[in-house]
């Protein structure tokens, strides 16, 4: 019996052994294509829409100064693309005929990539910032304009027009 008992045991585990390709683990594979389009974008973005300066006498306030103007960049662009917000009048500062010259009216920027100062032109545009490659990018503005004995009086305006470029 014992014989018996050890051969049908053997005869089992060679039957296992001979099998064992059935407990092996199954593994199966599949893949996913994943694509993200990134295109250029570009937002620019200034906290004031205007600047009213009320009048001033000119002994005492020599000078309009604007308070800071919040300027904010976002651009995305190519490796090595160049990211740059310029200026331009659109014309002189006008009250009926009469008119300041639009390059008196100036400006200083603080901040990384800003240029440090500038007068405004109604013919040239003027850069006001210029980064390369995409990112974020804040400074700050201040306008100013001689308070001059010599100007007729009125009410002039002017539209200063910012522009960003990002290829």
């Amino acid at each position: 019996m014992k014989k018996a008992v050890w051969s049908g045991a053997i005869a089992a585990a060679i039957a296992l052994l001979g099998s064992s390709s059935a407990f092996a683990q199954q593994t199966a594979g599949a893949s996913i294509a994943v694509t993200a389009h990134v295109d250029a974008k570009a937002k620019l973005s200034l906290s004031l829409s205007s600047i009213n300066w009320l009048d001033a006498d000119p002994d005492v306030t020599s000078t309009f100064t604007s308070g800071p103007i919040t300027v904010d960049v976002k651009a995305r662009t190519s490796a090595g693309g160049a990211v740059t917000v310029t200026v331009l009048a659109d014309g002189e500062l006008v009250s009926g005929s009469d008119t300041i010259p639009v390059n008196t009216l100036a400006w200083t920027a603080s901040g990384a990539g800003f240029a440090v100062s500038g007068n405004n032109n109604a013919t040239a545009a003027q850069t006001l910032g210029s980064w390369t490659n995409s990112g974020n990018h804040s400074g700050s503005q201040t306008l100013s304009l001689p308070n001059l004995w010599s100007y007729k009086t009125g009410t002039y305006t002017v539209t200063l027009n910012y522009t960003l470029t990002a290829p």
